[in-house]
């Protein structure tokens, strides 16, 4: 894997995410990266026990997060790959969700680091579509579909 996450390459101005800002120090702080063989997308994240839905388990709206700055990450990664550019090359290439579904498999255990796997189907200029899959101990939880869209202007800083 690389050493810098998609998300390290964000300018400073827009990460501020919740999920995977990192200028955001009370977010989950989310990193992505391409598979070795660059295929799909990883990730990695570890809930903590705030992180419950009821004993034992993870709360689904995590795992709904999860995967929307997975697949935004992966999204912007996708693009700038198509594009022929360097991550973070300027103009920024960042995406923001214009469509999430998450379907939940079977209940999301804590106490686990949890994976999640993109795999951009779509890659068109303004458009993205990821699919990704949710994965505890080697078993997929959840998956997920996020359509992802450039940033428009009106959302950028002045």
């Amino acid at each position: 894997m690389n050493a810098l996450a998609f998300q390290d390459f964000y300018p400073d101005e827009l990460s501020h995410c919740y999920g995977c800002g990192k200028n955001n120090p009370h977010g989950h702080q989310l990193k992505s990266y391409w598979s070795d063989d660059g295929t799909e997308t990883v990730a990695h994240f570890t809930p903590q026990p705030y992180h419950t839905a009821i004993p034992g388990y993870v709360y689904g709206g995590l795992i709904a997060s999860l995967i929307d700055c997975h697949g935004t990450g992966t999204a912007s990664a996708a693009a700038y790959r198509a594009a022929g550019r360097e991550p973070g090359s300027l103009p920024a290439l960042r995406f923001v969700t214009a469509s999430l579904k998450v379907d939940f498999l079977a209940p999301t255990p804590l106490g686990v680091t949890l994976e999640l796997r993109g795999v951009p189907v779509e890659v068109k200029e303004k458009k993205v579509v990821v699919d990704i899959t949710v994965s505890a101990n080697g078993k997929i939880t959840a998956k997920g579909q996020v359509i992802a869209v450039r940033m428009p202007e009106s959302m950028k800083p002045a």
